[in-house]
C-alpha cells in the first residue's frame, strides 16, 4: 500500500481527500503539526506528498524546498492559487505537478496513480542498472544524480526522467508531446509551460557541473541532446 502525506490546512478538504483516496487503497496521513512537517515526513516516509501553498507560518514553496533537500519523493501541489506564476514557482521549487482548486477528485486520483506508476511501477527505471555512462557523463539511476569530472548535481524526478530520455536518444529530436507524455500520463492535464521550466532547470543543473549547451531547442519540433562535453574532457 502506497503512503501519501497530505499537507492541507483546510480540515474539510483534507478529510474529503483522505476518505476518497483511501477507497483506492492509499494510506493517507494528514499533517498533524505545521511546525513539524519535516519530522512528520521523515516518520511517515511517504511515497508521495500532496501539498497546499497557503499554510500557517511557512508556505508550501518553503516546505517543498525543505523536503527536496532530503528526498526526491514526488510532490503534487494542490492550491486555489491558479496563476501561471504560482505554477511555475511550484515547479521551480521542486514540485512534480500542480492541481488547482476546486478540483475533480478523479483527476487528483489519476495524477497520483500516474506519478506513482512512473516512479515506482511499470515505468520506473530498471533496478538492475544503477548507472549509465556516456563519454564520461554518469547518470546514477537510483540516486537520481548526474556527474561529470568529479562534479555532481542532484536531480528532481522530472529532471531525471528528461535527462534519461535525452541520453537514451542522443542526437534525436524529442517532440514536446513525447516529453509531456513521459512526464505526465495525460498531457491534457498539464500546462505546456511546465515542460519548458523543467528543461530550463535541467540545463542549469548540467551547467553546475560544467556542461553547457547540450540540450538544444529545435524550433517547432522539440528538444535534442548533443554531446558537447566530450570535447572538454
Amino acid at each position: 500500500m502506497k503512503r501519501i502525506y497530505l499537507i492541507e490546512d483546510d480540515p474539510k478538504i483534507a478529510g474529503l481527500l483522505k476518505d476518497y483516496l483511501e477507497k483506492y487503497e492509499y494510506e493517507v496521513t494528514t499533517v498533524a503539526s505545521f511546525d513539524k512537517i519535516i519530522d512528520e515526513f521523515k516518520a511517515i516516509e511517504p511515497h508521495l506528498v500532496l501539498l497546499d501553498i497557503n499554510l500557517p507560518r511557512f508556505d508550501g514553496f518553503y516546505w517543498c524546498r525543505q523536503i527536496r533537500s532530503i528526498s526526491n519523493c514526488p510532490i503534487i501541489f494542490i492550491s486555489a492559487r491558479d496563476s501561471g506564476m504560482d505554477q511555475v514557482m511550484a515547479i521551480e521549487n521542486g514540485g512534480d505537478d500542480y492541481i488547482t482548486k476546486p478540483f475533480d477528485f478523479d483527476v487528483v486520483q489519476a495524477k497520483i496513480k500516474g506519478l506513482i506508476r512512473r516512479i515506482y511501477g511499470e515505468y520506473a527505471a530498471p533496478n538492475q542498472s544503477e548507472s549509465m555512462e556516456l563519454d564520461g557523463l554518469q547518470l546514477y539511476l537510483t540516486a537520481m544524480e548526474v556527474s561529470w569530472k568529479g562534479q555532481t548535481s542532484v536531480l528532481t524526478k522530472n529532471e531525471f526522467i528528461l535527462l534519461r530520455a535525452f541520453v537514451h536518444r542522443l542526437n534525436n529530436v524529442l517532440s514536446r508531446t513525447y516529453l509531456l507524455e513521459i512526464l505526465w500520463d495525460d498531457e491534457t492535464f498539464v500546462d505546456d509551460n511546465t515542460l519548458s521550466v523543467n528543461v530550463t532547470r535541467l540545463r542549469k543543473k548540467l551547467e553546475q557541473i560544467g556542461i553547457f549547451d547540450c540540450i538544444q531547442t529545435v524550433r517547432g519540433a522539440g528538444y535534442k541532446m548533443v554531446n558537447t562535453w566530450s570535447e572538454l574532457a
